[in-house]
């Protein structure tokens, strides 16, 4: 019982990690780690990935179940050190008036009343409860099932139904007051759908930006022109993912939800004052490589 504890204990904490640092240096070979993260963070990521895999080795030099005696087995210092308590003990003893038979012999544990209750033994490793124990194995098994589904699974970008989750109502600014001074001077080749809307959303003069030329790619969604061109923004991780979306007007028939597409036009102040893109052509395209931006 005690070695399966020890097994288990190892697998959650060294096997998962080492499973996981196998499956970070595998998608970084692939060039598929940009599906999770950043690409600026890619360094780190496989740096810690060989961190990890190299005290994973290292734990095997650790007989099974070690790591749950530290603490239990002092070695030669805890003996030497009861020894002395046993000598101040005597001490004690010697200096007192009470009788040594109310006390019981040296190194002796007693209840309140001075009787002896037997040796005192040494503290053994703690036990978990039923309820930790359920907690910890049920626990396991969900760490284990995710981790091993990451080996088993093919890399997957998140979905366009992803991004309408979280499309809250406001859109968010991806390079704030730099992208829009950028826009205003014209220097807008590398704009991607995240800078457009920064620029949509916090232009204060917006016939400035009227005839801008766009050519961007992204993934069909509901708006209120005919459609939103969409793309998922990662500042560090796909777990920050957030979505930018800019109002396109078609010249055709407007392709379905999560449909990827190129549009190719350009930018159209309105008589309202808002800003959208007036396509000139919508071409449908496969889900590209490297689906993000950053």
């Amino acid at each position: 019982m005690r070695s399966a504890q020890a097994a288990g204990t190892r697998w959650l904490g060294v096997g998962l990690a080492s499973v996981l640092a196998v499956v970070t240096l595998g998608l970084a070979v692939t060039g598929r780690l940009g599906l999770y993260i950043n690409p600026d963070s890619t360094w780190f990521a496989v740096g810690m990935a060989v961190v990890v895999l190299v005290g994973a080795a290292a734990s095997f030099a650790l007989p099974l179940g070690a790591e749950s005696e530290h603490g239990h087995d002092h070695g030669d210092g805890d003996v030497h050190g009861h020894r002395s308590d046993h000598a101040a003990a005597e001490l004690v003893e010697v200096s007192s008036a009470t009788p040594r038979r109310a006390r019981g012999p040296v190194g002796v544990a007693r209840g309140p009343a001075g009787e002896p209750r037997g040796p005192v033994e040494a503290r053994g490793p703690h036990h978990l409860g039923p309820l930790a124990l359920t907690a910890t194995v049920v626990g396991g098994i969900a760490a284990s099932g995710i981790v091993v589904l990451t080996l088993v699974l093919p890399p997957a970008s998140l979905s366009a139904e992803f991004a309408m989750s979280r499309d809250v109502g406001a859109t968010p600014l991806f390079g704030g007051a730099d992208a829009v001074t950028l826009a205003a001077t014209g220097d807008t080749a590398s704009f991607g759908v995240g800078d457009w809307a920064t620029v949509f959303a916090t232009a204060t003069n917006p016939d400035a930006f009227d005839g801008d030329p766009v050519v961007l790619t992204g993934f069909v969604t509901p708006g209120d022109a005919d459609f939103d061109l969409t793309r998922l923004v990662i500042t560090h991780c796909v777990i920050d993912a957030q979505p930018a979306s800019v109002p396109v007007v078609a010249p055709g028939a407007v392709p379905p939800d999560g449909q990827w597409v190129t549009v190719t036009g350009t930018v159209r102040a309105t008589s309202d004052g808002r800003l959208e893109i007036d396509a000139a052509t919508v071409e449908q395209i496969p889900e590209p490589e490297d689906p993000y931006e950053y």
